[in-house]
């Protein structure tokens, strides 16, 4: 492979504005992070009385100590519950990401029980839905820490709770398809969230904590006129002495965490074995958070962000003259093999027709692709309409649809327009889907939109022979581009999980590494299918 030589300086002008505006956003992200870390940590001292841990102690006691874990979707929900962005708590209520327990790489997902009492916030149960499917897809065992005062009946919306029924029909998905699922049940696990204990393979439940009903006391006096307490309705000594839903009772939070590793502990999983060596890049990965320019508009070259990421800053470029503005080529990444497809330009019929064969080739091959977002979309014009441009775009889609081998899309920069789509964005189910804090994505910007309806809107006055009124157009111009911009940053599109998370862009390359990791054990893994998931006695 050839070695990319890199062009950046880090003492230019621009270079250093672009630093700075990167930093500006990771500093925003953070805070975001950090607030609700906070929210939750308010909490402790309730916590604490009642002898339990809080949520995210909870997670890290969970997890082996010292290895990988990556966090998903910390944005959900930004902005949702409030117009204040900077009293917003993000997250969705939920903590989920991918990490080892007892040596089991598995996906973790935990109730945020220090926030609002882990009540159920609609982004929370996406982020828990796309967690799923993350674990059906690369075949990982889910684990639960549950504690839930159940859906917010004030904030009560039926679409809600029908969509809701996904959340429970994967975990019978799961089971089904050979995937543990093991579950501690801290706390509540109420009403239709009982069915989030009762659908899971292993139960543990702690002694004087768990509260597992379809009705609580309130709706039992109310439906019914029974009165009973939570604890004979619903406790961990009656659930794992009588009614068979328990499966192991634990004296505290600890020994909860405590058990279910040692479940974990005791599957026979396979697990990661294919290391290899690899010369780490020839360029500082500091460097990325000054190449991209703060205004997408601007042009940058993606080989020296393929420089800071990939082994041994090597690329072999593939019909590196034909189409040259998208860039396509093999590298490696922690000694396996990736295909890479970025952009230098807008793509054009010659950059799709490359794309398409870049991508069949990985695929007879079986070579992961990873899509590095940079376009502001397709060219347009009527030259690039004779030579076929929806066409040979429809190719590219059709290729990034169709294709066999893991792909991940990281937006880089701007993500507009069918670009998108041709750049597997999110609606093309890549494996994993991340953004970094400056990118954009949108139909198209906003600046364009409001030039589009502008000229809609003087066709329709030379038609009718009426004047128009140049303050109102301007008005509406405006009013365009401030919805549009609003609504492209990546704070705003993670928040409503259209991305699996906004990392740092010096983080690329370990992401990267767990990421392929987790999709190669996942596709070299056999689980024990079964037609139905296991039932409880």
């Amino acid at each position: 492979m050839a070695k990319l030589n890199s062009t950046v300086s880090a003492v230019s002008e621009g270079f250093r504005n672009n630093r700075e505006h990167m930093i500006g956003l990771l500093d925003e992200m953070r805070a975001i992070e950090v607030r609700t870390v906070a929210a939750s940590e308010r909490s402790r001292d309730r916590f604490e009385q009642r002898l339990q841990l809080l949520p995210r102690d909870r997670v890290a006691l969970l997890l082996d100590a010292g290895r990988p874990f990556v966090e998903l979707s910390k944005l959900a929900g930004y902005g949702l519950d409030t117009r204040d962005l900077d009293k917003s708590v993000a997250g969705g209520g939920v903590i989920a990401g991918i990490g080892y327990v007892s040596g089991i790489r598995c996906m973790v997902a935990a109730s945020d029980a220090g926030i609002a009492a882990g009540a159920l916030q609609p982004m929370g149960l996406e982020k828990q839905m796309r967690a799923q499917e993350i674990a059906l897809e690369n075949k990982l065992p889910y684990v639960q820490l549950v504690e839930s005062a159940g859906a917010n009946l004030m904030a009560y919306k039926v679409e809600d709770f029908v969509k809701g029924g996904g959340f429970f029909r994967n975990f019978a998905r799961l089971s089904a398809a050979g995937l543990p699922v093991v579950t501690v049940t801290h706390g509540s696990s109420t009403a239709g969230g009982a069915y989030q204990t009762g659908l899971s393979d292993y139960i543990i439940m702690v002694r004087g904590r768990t509260r597992a009903f379809l009705a609580g006391p309130p709706l039992l006096k109310a439906a019914t006129g029974e009165i009973a307490s939570e604890e004979e309705l619903g406790g961990a000594e009656m659930h794992t002495a009588v009614s068979g839903l328990g499966d192991y009772l634990a004296e505290d939070d600890r020994h909860a965490i405590g058990l279910a590793r040692e479940v974990m502990a005791g599957i026979d999983w396979p697990c990661d074995g294919d290391a290899r060596d690899f010369d780490d890049p020839a360029y500082a990965a500091d460097d990325l958070l000054g190449i991209m320019p703060a205004d997408y508009r601007q042009p940058v070259d993606m080989r020296e962000v393929i420089a800071r990421i990939v082994d041994g800053s090597e690329f072999t470029e593939f019909g590196g003259r034909y189409g040259p503005g998208t860039l396509c080529g093999t590298a490696r990444i922690a000694g396996w093999p990736i295909g890479i497809i970025s952009n230098n330009a807008p793509l054009d019929p010659a950059g799709a027709n490359k794309a398409t064969h870049f991508i069949q080739a990985c695929c007879q091959a079986g070579t992961p692709i990873l899509y590095l977002n940079n376009t502001t979309g397709f060219m347009v014009g009527r030259e690039y309409e004779e030579a076929g441009m929806i066409k040979h775009g429809s190719k590219m889609i059709q290729a990034v649809t169709n294709a066999t081998v893991p792909q991940f899309t990281i937006y880089c920069g701007a993500s507009f327009g069918a670009g998108n789509y041709g750049m597997c964005g999110r609606g093309f189910t890549p494996r994993f889907c991340l953004s970094w804090p400056n990118a954009k994505t949108a139909v198209m910007g906003g600046e364009q939109a409001a030039g589009t309806m502008e000229e809609v809107q003087r066709a329709r006055a030379e038609r009718s022979g009426k004047p128009l009124d140049e303050a109102q157009l301007q008005a509406m111009k405006d009013k365009i581009v401030a919805t549009f911009d609003g609504q492209m940053s990546a704070f705003h599109t993670s928040a409503r999980l259209l991305d699996d998370g906004v990392i740092d862009p010096r983080d690329t390359r370990p992401v990267m590494i767990e990421l392929m990791r987790i999709a190669r054990e996942g596709d070299a893994r056999r689980p024990n299918t079964m037609q139905f998931a296991v039932a409880r006695p």
